[in-house]
């Protein structure tokens, strides 16, 4: 036994000659030298593969038992050559030959003869013996089937018998020696020359392999030594090469095979054969043995087929490669008796089309493709699950052969027809691969298909063949449109394939979901009008699926709407659609009806326009356009039939209208306010070639009136107030049209017993558009018809006092909504007056409010009615008016305090008008005192406001307030504006 440094390592190995050079080697091709010298002793190359760093136990059958050996004499080499086998006399170390110089035939025969009879020298008495034998039946006579053999045949035989006895040598090394010094000898029966004669070498090679070589070989393939067994398979691959007739070596072939690599249970148990490089060369000279030998293989397809069954799931990923690419050649190579054994192939095939390699996946979906090609199509159904799977491969190659394997299969296997409803759908959903290459070759193969069917059916399609129909004019893509055999194939089919593919449309893997959606995209596109038959299945279909979150499944499933659109009549599929919409109004079923009028043709959809567009207009559809979804959906329908129907919307611009106002009611919490905008002006654009506005003028009546019904039924929550609320806001001039309308519903809402939510609501709009209100309520100029329901009936309800916050809210906005109509400019100084007649006192009131605004909004609404009057008004009302704006000089804001200073002076100017200003003398005297007070505030800009009063009043009364102000300037904290008043009066020129 060899010490573990006598191994060779990995590969190439570098033996050392008797120079100690190095030489360099390989597994299968050894160059071509002596096996060993008398001076260095050295062994020749040999490769040895990796696992070959320990020995095992020498299990080879049929091997005899070793022998005590004889003494040899002193002198003598080895034992005498068998008295048959004539010695020749060549010197012992004479260079080796080279073989492939030599000429053929016989003289090469010879010249192998004289180079193997000098190259091995048995070491045993065990191998003399065995030498003797195999001289023995080398030189035996010929029997019946050997009679043919030419005396090239014989002559190498007796040259071979030489180095055979090595074979049985209990040295590795020595069984090593004797494989390659045969690996040289096959070599150089290799006929090179150009005048060569192949037929007859591979005669003349035929005997000696099938009676020396063969058995002895395959014995070797159990050799405890890795490098044996390697350059045994490789012996035997040039061995089948070289004969006649390799068919001859199966029977014991194929059995050996099998021993070395077929195990009783191939995935619990690892295969006889340990190394992995040599399961992989014994698969190749499986396959080797299967190409050269084609059905003669037919016998043993048992073997064949048990050995690949446990190479098909060898740990080793280049043999299961292999092991498909043999199983594939040996149904190819039997197709008569392959279908018998191919049942059994699929299952290791299956169990390894997931494997992690995809080289591994690619050979085994081609694998399967030529065995079920040859074998029994009863295997299809256990196939298909897994090539489904393949098709959502992230490697490109392997959907592709997936696609061609598929593809062959609808063109060339037998039982076709019957797999058609579960073929194509596999075809098909390749035609949307991401990569333009599959997509490219299923579609040329598809085109293939259906002209094949199209041609074994042509008496069937005869009518359709004659008289064809040119692609329908609303086609969406009539250059593309399939072949009259692809859009028969999947029609006829459709039935079988549809419900899976709407049961798949809504599983919970996302991959399938994307795949099924394509692929239904692809079926209507093929059926065309004979969808209609299928259209409540596909309805509720799409509901489901343009729900999802994926929206890649969503693109696909619109574009089936789109396609249902353009191949079915709206009579059947609005039929459909409103019971649906009716039921539970829902996002999705917005999006299919969307996508169904965008497919939809012009001609056939407008004599429905008008009854899809008041079925939209419906309360129990626009009720959910408060989420965002739901409106963008919902905006979908409209543009789709304005952009179908265009200016024939005309007739139904109205109730498109109401629908329009209706997702723009909740813009504020969608977002889709520039998106509604942009549609109305479409929309205008397309009725009369104005903008939005002119829509608005058109509808804005009838569209209050349609609001009217059910305003005594409003809460800060009804639709209709936010419907209201955008019409009012959004209208601008249209309003000065809708007044009749407009102010009832305003006076309704408003009332103190009406919701108090809304009214703040409503009052906040008001004030918005009073602010404008030449612009939009008094656009034409009847707004001061109406101002005396707004002021009695609006105004003055909502500014008288009531406890509490929400009451205190309204009467702020009540005063807000005064403010914004005084500032408008829309009312004359009469109608001012008239105002301040009835609302002076609750502003008054209201000065006292606990909002800022409130006060101070009144202070400035207090300011205007005192500039319009000019003080003609009751004195007893007038002279009541500067102590509520005196108090409001102690407000804790600024502004409050300079808003009332700026009214103090408003009153002022009006005494001066006043001719009985004498009567007054007390009050103003009382307010001089008042407001030297505040000249000495800690606010500098309130100190400026009170000198302002004080000047404007000093006109009055200049020497009463001199004495005031006398009294008061040592308690000041600075006499500045003291100072600064009492220089004013005395500049001041005296009153006339």
């Amino acid at each position: 036994m060899l010490s573990g440094t006598d191994l060779p390592k990995l590969g190439n190995v570098q033996p050392r000659g008797a120079g100690g050079a190095p030489t360099p080697s390989s597994v299968f091709f050894p160059q071509a030298r002596p096996a060993w010298s008398p001076a260095g002793g050295s062994r020749s190359p040999a490769a040895v593969l990796p696992s070959e760093r320990w020995e095992r136990p020498l299990a080879v059958s049929g091997r005899r038992p070793a022998r005590r050996q004889r003494p040899r004499s002193r002198g003598c080499r080895g034992p005498s050559p068998p008295p048959s086998v004539p010695a020749v006399s060549r010197p012992l170390l004479e260079p080796p030959i080279n073989l492939r110089s030599e000429p053929t035939g016989r003289l090469a025969v010879i010249r192998v003869a004289a180079v193997v009879k000098v190259q091995i020298s048995p070491a045993t008495g065990n191998a003399g013996k065995m030498a003797a034998l195999v001289a023995t039946e080398a030189a035996a006579p010929p029997g019946p089937a050997e009679a043919v053999e030419t005396a090239e045949a014989a002559e190498l035989s007796r040259a071979l018998s030489r180095l055979l006895p090595g074979l049985e040598t209990d040295s590795k090394l020595g069984r090593r020696r004797a494989l390659e010094a045969l690996q040289r000898a096959l070599e150089a029966v290799l006929p090179e020359a150009p005048a060569a004669d192949p037929a007859g070498a591979a005669a003349a090679f035929q005997g000696p392999w099938a009676r020396l070589l063969l058995p002895r070989l395959l014995r070797c393939l159990a050799d405890p030594a890795e490098g044996c067994r390697a350059l045994a398979a490789h012996l035997l691959g040039l061995g089948l090469r070289r004969a006649a007739r390799p068919r001859d070596a199966l029977p014991r072939l194929l059995p050996a095979l099998s021993a070395r690599l077929a195990s009783p249970e191939p995935a619990r148990r690892p295969p006889p054969e340990a190394c992995e490089e040599l399961r992989l060369a014994l698969v190749q000279l499986l396959r080797l043995a299967v190409d050269l030998c084609g059905a003669a293989l037919a016998p043993h397809l048992d073997d064949a087929v048990r050995v690949l069954r446990c190479t098909l799931l060898d740990p080793f990923a280049a043999v299961r490669r292999e092991s498909c690419e043999c199983a594939a050649s040996l149904a190819r190579a039997t197709p008569d008796h392959f279908h018998m054994q191919s049942e059994s192939l699929i299952g290791p095939l299956m169990q390894t089309i997931s494997h992690q390699h995809w080289k591994v996946r690619v050979a085994v979906i081609e694998a399967t493709g030529t065995v079920i090609q040859f074998g029994s199509g009863k295997s299809v159904d256990d196939v298909l699950p897994h090539f489904a799977q393949r098709l959502f491969d992230d490697v490109p190659q392997v959907r592709q052969a997936v696609t061609c394997v598929v593809g062959g299969w609808l063109l060339d296997l037998r039982d076709r027809y019957s797999f058609f409803p579960k073929l194509i759908p596999l075809l098909l959903s390749s035609l949307d691969d991401e990569i333009p290459e599959t997509a490219h070759t299923a579609a040329s193969l598809w085109e293939k298909i259906g002209l094949q069917w199209q041609q074994e059916n042509e008496e069937d399609l005869k009518d359709k063949l004659d008289f064809a129909s040119p692609p329908p004019a609303h086609h969406p893509s009539p250059e593309t449109r399939p072949g009259l055999g692809c859009r028969e194939l999947v029609f006829r089919n459709l039935s079988k394939i549809l419900p899976a593919v709407c049961h798949d449309i809504t599983d919970w893997v996302v991959a399938t979901r994307v795949k099924s959606a394509q692929l239904l995209a692809e079926l209507l596109r093929h059926a065309e009008d004979h969808v209609t038959q299928h259209l409540e299945l596909l309805l509720r279909t799409l509901l489901r699926a343009c729900a999802d979150d994926e929206g890649a499944v969503v693109r696909s499933c619109t574009k089936s709407a789109e396609l249902i659109g353009a191949f079915v009549s709206p009579d059947v599929f609005l039929r459909l659609m409103w019971p649906l919409l009716k039921k539970s109004p829902s996002a999705p079923g917005l999006l299919v009806l969307a996508s169904v009028i965008r497919g939809c043709p012009r001609e056939a959809l407008q004599p429905h326009l008008k009854t899809i567009a008041t079925e939209l207009a419906q309360v129990h559809i626009g009720q959910g356009a408060e989420k965002r979804v739901y409106g963008e959906n919902l905006l979908l329908c409209v543009r789709a039939l304005v952009a179908v129907c265009r200016e024939a919307c005309r007739g139904c611009s109205l109730q498109l209208m109401e629908v329009l106002v209706t997702i723009l009611a909740f813009a504020d919490a969608t977002g889709l306010g520039d998106e509604v905008q942009e549609t109305m002006a479409v929309l205008a654009m397309e009725e009369n070639g104005g903008d939005s506005q002119d829509l608005y003028q058109e509808h804005v009546g009838p569209l209050l009136e349609w609001l009217a019904g059910s305003h005594h039924d409003w809460t800060v929550y009804s639709t209709e107030l936010l419907q209201f609320d955008v019409l009012i806001t959004h209208a601008g001039p249209a309003l000065g049209t809708a007044l009749p309308h407009l102010i009832p519903i305003l006076s309704s809402c408003l009332q103190p017993a009406r919701d108090p939510q809304m009214r703040l609501k409503l009052f906040s709009a008001l004030s918005r558009v009073l602010l404008r209100a030449k612009e939009t309520l008094d656009s034409q100029g009847q707004f001061h018809s109406y101002l005396d329901t707004v002021i009695k009936d609006i105004l003055v309800p909502n500014l008288q006092w009531h406890a509490g916050r929400t009451a205190a809210a309204i009467r702020t906005a009540a005063v807000s909504c005064l403010w914004a109509l005084l500032s408008s400019e829309v009312l004359s100084a009469t109608q001012i007056q008239d105002v301040q007649q009835t609302l002076m006192a609750p502003v008054l009131t209201a000065l006292e409010e606990d909002s800022q605004t409130t006060r101070l909004t009144s202070c400035r609404i207090i300011s205007v009615f005192l500039k319009t009057s000019g003080g003609a008004t009751d004195p007893d009302k007038f002279i009541k008016i500067y102590p509520e704006l005196l108090k409001r000089l102690d407000d804790v804001s600024n502004d409050v305090r300079l808003a009332a200073a700026s009214a103090l002076v408003t009153w002022l100017q009006c005494i001066t008008k006043d001719a009985g200003k004498s009567q007054s003398q007390s009050d103003i005297q009382y307010l001089y005192r008042e407001l030297l007070v505040y000249l000495d505030d800690a606010e500098s800009t309130v100190q400026d406001a009170v000198l302002e009063v004080l000047i404007a009043g000093s006109v009055l009364f200049p020497d009463l307030l001199v004495t005031e102000t006398e009294a008061v300037m040592h308690k000041h904290r600075s006499p500045a504006y003291c100072e600064r008043l009492l220089q004013h009066i005395q500049t001041r020129p005296p009153a006339q």
